[in-house]
């Protein structure tokens, strides 16, 4: 609920949630607490923001927006796909919290330069990114921790997921572009301008690329076979991070200083708070609930687990959502080997992060730069879209569950 409510900074409220647990619940103390933190998840964050953040700096992934637009050439529909597509497959390999923080800025310029309001824009990215960044291991938060916990690899999330998010993201992209259409319409002198974008200007370091992003790329490239090399993918994200700090120019100080430590000590907050939780027998009372209201039935219980991580996760934010859930979906799913369970939590908890503004941190990343640029987001203005495009997309991943599996 505090979480929630953005009174008080979600990582004060992890961290103090995990003191008190720590302090207060006599059967676990902070052996347990340090055991209950999955250092594997940290690991896989921590090395994908470091060699990201090191790959950016060289400004390739504003060439790429950039030039996206151009390809658009200023006419709507395209510029829509155009966007839409560049932000989602960038949050599958990035993680859709970076991926935002880096197009809005360019999403403002393009719009800025054909004369239209950039909030459409803006709007079609967020949800974008939360929908694709559910097709990969590494895309949405909810996934590392679902991915770490089911022990899945890089390949089991793009061929279970990739299929539908596919589809979906197609369908919401068509959507909202007909739904906006009256607000995107562009001048026909006004489409020149994007053609004189300078693209290449936004390389500014032509040597830190050369150096960053084939580091960047056989990273991503380990993830897709490191189960053949039996490498686990917090170890890939820690050894590209690692080589990347070797061949950089940029400081271990400045990297390790543009780490989002908060988001870090967000999930040690979370995980303790999910140990105690486990420890004092709450998560079997949950699952012990949920299968007396399905009654054993496994099509009613995929159906449940998608729609209540897509509500309550848009809630009370994803992130925390999915924490408790694992634990939950882990007790239903028992020694039955049916990976359809962790699907449904993976697309539920990630589509429910475009139910509200604070659902994901990509949103309220994307909204506070927007307020920075004039451009403020209102929470109802965010939820009269957010809540139609959640409930399509939800829809359309339960019948994707069910008849895929």
């Amino acid at each position: 609920m505090f979480i929630a409510s953005e009174r008080i900074h979600r990582t004060k409220i992890a961290l103090l949630g995990a003191a008190i647990v720590v302090l207060f619940v006599g059967e676990y103390n902070q052996d347990l607490a340090l055991e209950s933190i999955k250092f594997p998840t940290l690991g896989l964050l921590t090395g994908m923001m470091v060699l990201v953040y090191l790959t950016s700096q060289s400004g390739i992934f504003d060439y790429v927006a950039v030039r996206a637009g151009q390809l658009s050439r200023g006419r709507p529909f395209a510029l829509v796909v155009m966007m839409a597509g560049t932000v989602a497959v960038l949050s599958g390999f990035l993680d859709n919290l970076t991926t935002i923080l880096l197009i809005v800025p360019i999403t403002f310029l393009l719009a800025d330069t054909l004369d239209i309001n950039p909030m459409p824009l803006l709007m079609i990215e967020m949800m974008a990114a939360n929908i694709g960044g559910a097709a990969t291991l590494i895309g949405d938060p909810p996934n590392i921790l679902i991915g770490n916990a089911a022990g899945l690899t890089f390949n089991d999330f793009l061929v279970n997921n990739v299929p539908g998010v596919v589809v979906i993201l197609t369908a919401i992209t068509a959507g909202l572009y007909l739904f906006y259409r009256s607000r995107l319409q562009v001048a026909e002198e006004n489409r020149k301008y994007v053609d004189q974008l300078d693209a290449a200007a936004s390389i500014t370091d032509r040597k830190e690329l050369i150096r960053t992003m084939p580091v960047l790329a056989g990273t991503i490239l380990a993830f897709f076979f490191h189960q053949y090399l039996h490498i686990e993918p917090a170890t890939v994200a820690l050894t590209g991070a690692a080589v990347g700090l070797m061949v950089t120019r940029i400081s271990i100080e400045d990297a390790l200083a543009n780490l989002e430590w908060t988001t870090i000590f967000f999930f040690i907050g979370l995980f303790v708070m999910v140990g105690a939780l486990e420890a004092t027998g709450a998560v079997d009372h949950v699952a012990d609930g949920i299968k007396t209201v399905t009654d054993g039935n496994r099509d009613a219980e995929l159906v449940g687990i998608i729609w209540t991580s897509a509500v309550v996760g848009g809630i009370i934010d994803n992130i925390p959502l999915t924490a408790a859930m694992i634990p939950v979906v882990s007790d239903i799913k028992g020694a039955s080997g049916d990976d359809a369970y962790w699907w449904a939590l993976s697309l539920g908890a990630c589509f429910g992060g475009n139910l509200t503004l604070v659902s994901a941190a990509a949103n309220i990343a994307a909204a506070g730069v927007a307020e920075k640029s004039g451009h403020p987001i209102g929470f109802v203005a965010f939820l009269r879209v957010g809540l139609p495009v959640t409930l399509i997309s939800t829809a359309m991943a339960t019948a994707y569950i069910l008849l895929r599996y």
